[in-house]
C-alpha cells in the first residue's frame, strides 16, 4: 500500500492556554491535508477543482481519535491512504505521528459534488485512478 505524506508544523496560534493543539484546529489540518493531497497527488488545486470545474467532496462523516496531544512546535507527519473508493464517495484516512507516535487517526468520508446542484455525482475517472494509488488493502 502507498500513502500520501506531508508533514504540519503546530505554532504559536495553533494552541491553547494548556499549549495544546486545540481541537478545532485539528479539523483545520486535516482540510489542508486534504488540499495538499488534491494539489501533490491528484495534481489539481481544490480550490479550482471547486470554482472552475464547479466540482467538491464536501465532508459527509467523520470520525477523530486524539490519541495524544500534539504541542507547540511539534513537526507532525501526515500519512493519508484511501480507506473507501465508491462511485461517488471518497474514504480517507489520516495519521498524525509525532517522532514515531500516533497523535491523531481520523476517517473522513467525502462525496464528489456538482457544486451548483449540490448533488452527489459520480468521481471523474482520474480521480478515481488517482485515489486508488493510495488504496489501502483489505488487511490495512
Amino acid at each position: 500500500m502507498s500513502d500520501f505524506t506531508t508533514t504540519k508544523i503546530v505554532r504559536f496560534g495553533h494552541v491553547d492556554p494548556a499549549g495544546i493543539a486545540y481541537f478545532p484546529r485539528i479539523y483545520e489540518f486535516l482540510h489542508e491535508a486534504f488540499e495538499e493531497l488534491w494539489e501533490r497527488h491528484i495534481g489539481t488545486r481544490y480550490d479550482r477543482l471547486i470554482l472552475e470545474r464547479r466540482l467538491g467532496f464536501p465532508l459527509v462523516h467523520s470520525q477523530v481519535d486524539f490519541e495524544g496531544p500534539l504541542h507547540f512546535g511539534d513537526r507532525v507527519l501526515v500519512r493519508v491512504t484511501c480507506f473507501k473508493l465508491g462511485h461517488a464517495s471518497l474514504g480517507l484516512r489520516y495519521c498524525f505521528e509525532v517522532e514515531g507516535q500516533r497523535r491523531v487517526h481520523a476517517r473522513m468520508i467525502t462525496a464528489c459534488t456538482d457544486m451548483d446542484r449540490l448533488k452527489s455525482v459520480p468521481m471523474p475517472a482520474e480521480f478515481h485512478e488517482a485515489f486508488e494509488r493510495i488504496q489501502e488493502t483489505e488487511s490495512a
